[in-house]
């Protein structure tokens, strides 16, 4: 045997010894990686993996796959990475109208139900004025933003104030969601949300048909939203969950998320979602594979890709409900959502959190090297709008990051591979194996601040 084979072979003798703690001070996330999970997982093949259909299906599969690639086992007790989530679909039929006093818009008038739960609802009704501040607190909203896409900070209005409807009138930013109305929704069979936590219906009115109900609306005025005729059929969505086991059972686990679905295919086009959230699956993997090549960590880290998360975060309803583990065991979650461009306003490199003020998690990580900061759009209740919330509200310290929430791409076509920023994801991952690693190997444990935790129908 050579000099340098036998050096060769002492060193490969050493690895398999000592196992792949070696990379644990040194770990490296590579572009190459990153872009590949994005290669596969935002391509034209899986047709924008839309939630509850079989590209999401096999979008798990691959997530699933890369799980064991990487080290990762079956949550114990579990029979494999994937959750199956059954689900209740309602396919919507004509029939919808709004009744305000004299007036009544149905479809055939200008009306398109965006989002609907399919019940009879009839309360108190206002309108917003020209400020988010303006918007009122009742029942049903009329709401008329200005042009633009700048419309979620004025439904995150309605919503704060407890709208159980929010009737937008019509904008040009609007007519191609109206154009999409009518599309089945989804739920879980048990409902998958705690009393007061349901969203509120959304339905678009053309400008005519708003500007006389407008008109209706007096002292005292009620209104009456009546939905279409529906019927219901099964489906399912998928969550791939895969489990790092710790040295110290009673130590707790940290838990890594994002959702792995996006639109689909709308109309014959393919909204690929890369960056939403492929990215954030992307990230999730990656952790995985980083934190999977050190060494044991104290505590167990859960990873956990969500399915329906488009179709009103159901897969995280249903982990929240069906935990493979007690959710007592969780001392923190972090959701990643859409690290694929960095929000322009934000110091370079740096991605949001959403919730920061409410906890010192953020502060634990940023303190540790982590690329965080708090959210600089609380106006638009991103904490209420991700995953995490569904364990929030179970009272595990849970938050989002990203890279860009507003990110003009949102929900297009053009959330696509060509329009990702990898090298700033590569970073904002790398950001993130570190204090993490020390937050799975360490004592500390995420807190709530005092009133920071979410309590069901408050915001």
């Amino acid at each position: 045997m050579s000099y340098r084979r036998g050096l060769l072979v002492a060193g490969l003798i050493s690895a398999v010894l000592t196992g792949p703690a070696w990379a644990q001070d040194a770990w490296t996330v590579k572009p190459a990686w990153v872009s590949a999970h994005e290669n596969f997982l935002a391509s034209p093949a899986l047709r924008g993996r839309g939630g509850a259909t079989n590209d999401e299906l096999v979008a798990a599969t691959y997530v699933a796959s890369v799980f064991e690639r990487y080290g990762l086992t079956p949550v114990p007790g579990s029979a494999g990475y994937l959750q199956t989530v059954e689900l209740v679909k309602t396919i919507p039929g004509p029939g919808a109208s709004l009744t305000l006093g004299g007036v009544t818009v149905d479809e055939a008038g200008g009306l398109a139900v965006l989002s609907s739960s399919n019940s009879v609802v009839t309360g108190s009704v206002a309108v917003a004025g020209e400020t988010l501040e303006s918007v009122p607190a009742a029942d049903i909203v009329l709401v008329a933003p200005p042009e633009g896409p700048g419309m979620r900070p004025w439904i995150g209005a309605a919503m704060r104030q407890g709208a159980k409807v929010v009737v937008l009138r019509q904008t040009e930013a609007l007519k191609a969601a109206s154009a999409r109305a009518g599309r089945p929704g989804y739920e879980l069979p048990s409902g998958g949300e705690d009393e007061g936590e349901a969203s509120p219906d959304f339905i678009v009115v053309s400008a005519e048909a708003y500007d006389r109900l407008k008109a209706a609306v007096g002292a005292g005025s009620t209104a009456t939203l009546q939905p279409g005729a529906s019927t219901t059929e099964t489906a399912a969505t998928t969550n791939a969950i895969g489990w790092l086991q710790g040295s110290d059972p009673s130590a707790g686990v940290i838990m890594i998320s994002a959702h792995l679905d996006h639109l689909g295919v709308v109309d014959g086009v393919i909204y690929p979602g890369a960056n939403d959230d492929a990215s954030g699956t992307a990230a999730v993997l990656e952790l995985a594979h980083a934190l999977g090549a050190g060494a044991q960590p104290k505590r167990s880290i859960l990873f956990v890709a969500y399915g329906a998360e488009e179709l009103g975060l159901l897969g995280s309803k249903y982990f929240a409900e069906h935990p493979p583990i007690p959710l007592a065991s969780i001392v923190a979650n972090l959701e990643i959502e859409m690290i694929g461009q960095q929000d322009p306003t934000m110091p370079a490199g740096v991605m949001m959190m959403t919730g920061f003020e409410r906890s010192d998690f953020g502060p634990l990580l940023k303190a540790r090297g982590a690329l965080v900061a708090p959210d600089p759009y609380p106006e638009q209740n991103f904490f209420q709008r991700s995953d995490n919330y569904s364990l929030a509200l179970q009272g595990i310290v849970a938050h989002t990051i990203s890279g860009w929430a507003t990110i003009p791409t949102y929900h297009s076509p053009e959330d696509n591979i060509a329009s990702l920023d990898i090298p700033f994801m590569t970073a904002a991952i790398q950001s993130l194996v570190e204090p993490l690693r020390a937050l799975a190997d360490g004592d500390i444990t995420p807190a709530w601040v005092e009133g920071g935790r979410p309590v069901a129908g408050q915001r």
